[in-house]
């Protein structure tokens, strides 16, 4: 399942994305029209700061803006940067590979198939998706 940091990222981008002009947003704006925690949404915010998807300005009339066009900005960096690996089993992950303790057969193994299907699929859709996709 998404996680609640995921899923608030990506409602904190697209709300940015659809600003008219990109002069920055003051937070608590962001978590009361997302309906989202101040808190929780620093967090987040901090961290696609740090990972080169927002920029921020101090002070008053300050907040978070975004740094690169919606159309550049890729829904699977997003979700990997929020979320972490796109496969559900280690084993099926490409940027995060560990083989599962319990296997004794990775090739034959059912479940390491199917998880390695829904991994290419999500993938496709995460990779095949920009912010601007999903926000207009």
């Amino acid at each position: 399942m998404l996680s609640k940091k995921t899923k608030y990222g990506i409602k904190a981008l697209t709300f940015l994305a659809r600003q008219e002009d990109q002069t920055p947003v003051a937070i608590a704006d962001i978590a009361k029209s997302e309906n989202i925690s101040i808190k929780f949404l620093e967090s987040i915010l901090l961290l696609l700061r740090n990972s080169g998807f927002l920029g921020a300005k101090k002070g008053k009339g300050g907040g978070y803006y975004l740094i690169k066009e919606p159309k550049d900005i890729n829904m699977a960096k997003v979700y990997r940067i929020l979320e972490g690996p796109i496969a559900l089993l280690p084993c099926a992950s490409h940027n995060f590979y560990e083989k599962c303790d319990d296997c004794q057969d990775e090739v034959a193994c059912a479940v390491r198939k199917l998880m390695t299907e829904v991994r290419d699929n999500t993938l496709k859709i995460l990779e095949n998706n920009t912010l601007a996709d999903i926000a207009f």
